[in-house]
């Protein structure tokens, strides 16, 4: 299934948080596609405030890789960008939490992809024209 939500603004984006949230207790894995300044992080930020309650802003672990919060849901956040073979995510110890079955949140996951389980949540973030907009493409795995 797709789901296609454009000229999102940023308040118009817990929205797309709540859709996406919605799949939490049959997709463990969301993986992140988009440019750089695309609003990754925005979106994972909603997704753990609604999730955990959390307002504080969420951070890109680009250095450390992965970032833990914690509440109702433990949730990790990777983000992929700095690695460069995919080696280094089994090393790092990223595949083992995905194999996990902890809800895991995956900012550039193009590297990890053979490692990454093929029933995952995958979302699209393009900018838009108006440069404060973005279109989400979710694509949503068929879920017997």
């Amino acid at each position: 299934m797709k789901k296609l939500y454009s000229n999102i603004d940023s308040k118009e984006l817990k929205e797309v948080a709540r859709e996406l949230i919605q799949w939490v207790d049959r997709f463990a894995v969301f993986a992140f596609y988009g440019p750089m300044g695309s609003g990754k992080t925005t979106i994972i930020s909603a997704i753990n405030g609604l999730l955990n309650g959390n307002t504080d802003v969420v951070t890109s672990p680009t250095f450390s890789l992965v970032n833990v919060y914690e509440g109702q849901h433990r949730i990790y956040h990777f983000d992929c960008y700095r690695l460069e073979k995919p080696e280094e995510a089994l090393n790092a110890g990223l595949i083992d939490m995905i194999e996990e079955g902890t809800i895991c949140l995956i900012e550039w996951p193009e590297l990890i992809e053979s490692y990454l389980p093929e029933k995952r949540i995958d979302i699209y973030i393009s900018v838009c024209e108006n440069p404060t907009e973005r279109n989400f493409e979710i694509n949503i795995p068929d879920h017997d």
